[in-house]
């Protein structure tokens, strides 16, 4: 059968409507990035930094995860708990859904198939992750002498926070009821962050504002919500599901505009973000 002119001219534009209205897709349902509008591409927010745990073992999905981060759109994020796999796909959900293009280095101490997967012979790397706006130099991690009951570290990284150069470092503390373990940590990680006039730290501490093992850290830092501190009368907001404050962004040399906590479904930390001052 011959169709008339008039009769393609209306098929195409129906397959052009129809194209229009599914939109463009990809394996799994998540969209191409090639095919994302312009408007699609979002700024961070210059100065806001986030810290967060990303529970593991848990039954998150990765694209829930980014959908959290993009919520705040942070100029710098650490992550805790973090598998190199998951935090990989994390930034591609990030830049694919949001139009939020990360840096991402690794702070991984650990390599362990039942925590992240992978062949037998070549578990995935467990540990912490920073993810920045902008690129990301001097990257270091170290892993604690003693890790407790798993092996802990820290990692760092010199990037922008507003417009000026900082360090920032990431760590994550050993499990509850491991104060002495704690204390000594601490005390490693004071060390370095004493080499640095401006710095950012963040991460999971696992120990409340006015525990013994963070004494040695409250002189050199303090906590972004300038009303948490070791004494009695602070106002700490909880950061946990079981009403603990464990989750900081510690500031050296650096100012706060404010502190904001976010509890999510996503995890059993909630998410942790300060806009900064630097300079």
């Amino acid at each position: 059968m011959v169709l008339g002119k008039g009769t393609w001219v209306v098929a195409g534009a129906m397959v052009v409507v129809w194209m229009v209205l599914s939109g463009p897709s990809a394996p799994n349902g998540s969209l191409d990035s090639r095919s994302l509008p312009a408007k699609a591409v979002r700024d961070v927010v210059p100065g806001r930094v986030m810290t967060w745990n990303l529970c593991n073992p848990c039954e998150s999905a990765n694209d829930d995860r980014a959908a959290e981060i993009a919520k705040f759109a942070p100029q710098v994020i650490g992550v805790q708990e973090a598998c190199v796999g998951d935090v990989a796909k994390i930034r591609d959900y990030l830049e694919d859904l949001h139009g939020l293009v990360y840096h991402v280095e690794y702070g991984s101490v650990l390599r362990n198939w039942g925590r992240c997967g992978g062949a037998p012979w070549n578990p995935g790397g467990y540990g912490q992750a920073i993810l920045s706006a902008t690129p990301m130099t001097d990257a270091e991690v170290v892993e604690y002498p003693d890790g407790g009951s798993e092996d802990r570290g820290y990692m760092a990284v010199t990037t922008t926070v507003g417009d000026r150069t900082v360090r920032v470092f990431n760590t994550h503390l050993a499990e509850r009821r491991q104060e002495p373990v704690r204390a000594e940590q601490v005390g490693v990680l004071a060390k370095a962050i004493a080499r640095h006039q401006q710095t950012v730290v963040i991460g999971d501490f696992n120990a409340v504002p006015d525990a013994a093992e963070l004494t040695k850290l409250w002189p050199l830092a303090k906590d972004a919500d300038p009303g948490c501190h070791p004494a009695p009368t602070a106002t700490c907001r909880v950061t946990t599901d079981w009403q603990s404050k464990f989750d900081y962004v510690f500031l050296r040399g650096v100012a706060s505009r404010g502190q904001h906590v976010d509890p999510n479904s996503v995890s059993d930390h909630h998410v942790v973000y300060a806009d900064l001052v630097v300079g």
